[in-house]
Parts: C-alpha cells; structure tokens; sequence
C-alpha cells in the first residue's frame, strides 16, 4: 500500500509539470497538488533527477522541468500523457520474458481497465499463432494494455482493427508517415511491416473478464538490427523516414488516439471505427489469398462487416467470410 501511494504522489507531480511545462511550481504548491509534505515533494523530486531529468529551481518561485532524460523511463512516459485512464497504471520493465504474459496475470488479478505494461525488451516476444515477435532492446515500442469492456464475446475482434486505427493516427501525427492496415493485424509502410497487434481474451462463457492487447512497434531499429529472414518483409519508422523517432512521445500519442477511439466505440458502436478502419485499409479492393485452417481463399477483399470480419469475393461472386486467416495481396 505504501508503495502504491507514493507511485500517486509522482504521478500527481509528474500531472502537475506536464499541466504546467514552462511555469515555476512552489514547493508547498506541489503539496498540495499531491496531498503530501514538502519534504515529500523533496524527495520525489530527487528520485527524479537520479532518473535524468533536470529541474530548475529558484527561491521563493520553486522548480521548473528544463530537460528530460534520454532513456525511457516510466515516469518520463507519463510525463505529457493526456489520458483519463489508459496508461495511468503503468509498469515499466527494463527486460521482460512478455509484456503480453505479465498483462494477462495482471488482468487475472484484478489489474484496473487501462493497466499498460511496457519493457526495453522481451525475451520471448510473441505474435499471432505463437510466432516469434523480434524485440530488441532500446529501439522499439513492446506493450500491452487491459481493457475490460461490456461487449459481446463475438464483438472482441473488433478491439483489434480499433487498435490498429488508433497506431496509424499516432504514426501520422509523431512520425509524419502514411501507413496501411493489412487485415487483421498489420501495420505496412511501403509494404514493410512495421507494427503487430495481438489481441486475447479472458472470458467465461457468457461474458468477457478482460481484453489484453498487445502492440509492438519497430521504431527506430535498424536494417542490421533484424535477422536477415525478418528484414526481408519488416522495417521500421526510423528507416521509413531517415530520422530517429521519439519513441515516450509515440507511446502517448497511441495512448491518447486509442482512448478516445474505445471511448467513441462503447458509446456509438463499431461503425465510425469500421469507415475509418477502410480508410487506412491496404487490401480493400485488391485481390488477395486467404490462407485458413481450412484451405485457400481467392478473390477480392470487398469491406469487413459491422463484426470486423473480412468480406472476399471470389471468381464466381460468392462471398466468403474470413474471420481468422493470413493474408497475401496478389499484384
């Protein structure tokens, strides 16, 4: 409980210098904001600067932020997050076997909605159907986030191409790019995959518990950085565009687009999300191979349906429903 109560005495200090970036802050100010003693606020200012950053302080004004560390850190994460709830529980790890493992025992245990578990580094990093999800440290975005929405148990696809809209908006926004979605899961820059999205369920048989979404994002890796068989089909932001992109200000930036994207979701439905989904879609129109559990599909990828379910027709007209499939886009 102790510790719990000192991460919201610094998140009500790290609130109160992103709400006032370029204005003195008084020490008792500061403690009242967060509820605490001056030497409290002291102390928490210290840690602070053990961490990197720089505080400017003058009597009788108090302390200002003048710069901000170069590595990630937690508390430089929530530093500027605009959100009411997505992310403000945050657990930072330097390296961890799984952010999606962590999230998923966190939400067993009763985790608050908007829990986000982010790491430097996964040592065992995991895509759709178990694959290996190359993760190195220092250069990428490698979270996963609780949501606890009161939708049907068929609906929970969905979270995954509301996902997918909200990393796109934050890409254009940070890192002046134009992305595409590929059905379901992939985020493409001419042609390169740059960001995956894995989304699981904890249900019981007639209602969801939790959502777990995981999100991983090559930033500002390398060609060197990838095995020669990944760096054939993946890229990352930093080599789309030439320049190192700020990876805390991206991670808010998702944060910030994905809540109000859920938010418009569980108060208007799928549709707004569906049009805008269609919108950044890079297989909508084309010819495509579907490749399921089942067999082959041929044909042209002619929406997704109020579901998120992939619509393909064939060479015969029939409409396919593709609801879990690895897809391929025939030039």
């Amino acid at each position: 409980m102790a510790e719990r109560a000192q991460s919201e005495i610094r998140k009500k200090l790290i609130d109160a210098f992103t709400n006032n970036e370029s204005e003195y802050l008084s020490g008792q100010h500061l403690a009242d904001i967060a509820g605490c003693s001056r030497t409290a606020v002291w102390k928490h200012i210290e840690d602070l600067r053990s961490e990197g950053f720089e505080f400017e302080a003058v009597r009788r004004k108090g302390y200002k932020i003048v710069s901000i560390p170069d590595q990630m850190t937690a508390d430089k994460i929530n530093l500027g997050l605009k959100t009411a709830f997505l992310g403000r529980n945050l657990h930072y790890h330097d390296s961890i076997e799984s952010t999606q493992k962590l999230a998923y025992q966190l939400a067993y245990n009763h985790a608050e909605e908007g829990t986000v578990v982010i790491a430097e580094e996964q040592t065992a990093g995991r895509g759709r159907m178990d694959r290996k999800w190359h993760s190195p440290k220092y250069t990428g975005i490698w979270m996963s986030l609780i949501l606890r929405p009161k939708i049907p148990i068929p609906k929970a696809p969905q979270l995954t191409l509301i996902t997918a809209v909200g990393v796109v908006q934050a890409i254009e926004e940070v890192a002046g790019l134009l992305p595409e979605i590929k059905w379901p899961n992939d985020i493409l820059i001419n042609g390169k995959k740059i960001t995956g999205i894995l989304t699981e369920l904890q249900a019981e048989a007639d209602r969801i518990n939790s959502i777990i979404i995981g999100i991983g994002v090559n930033v500002n890796t390398k060609k060197e950085d990838f095995p020669e068989e990944i760096g054939k089909i993946a890229s990352s932001l930093a080599i789309e565009s030439g320049q190192a992109v700020d990876r805390e200000k991206l991670i808010r930036t998702i944060l910030e687009k994905l809540e109000k994207l859920y938010l418009v979701y569980l108060e208007q439905g799928f549709f707004p999300i569906k049009l805008l989904w269609e919108s950044y879609a890079v297989s909508i129109g084309k010819n495509i191979t579907a490749r399921t559990l089942t067999g082959e599909i041929k044909g042209k990828a002619i929406g997704i349906t109020e579901d998120g379910v992939l619509l393909i027709e064939d060479s015969e007209g029939k409409i396919h429903n593709i609801y879990s499939a690895d897809i391929r886009i025939e030039e």
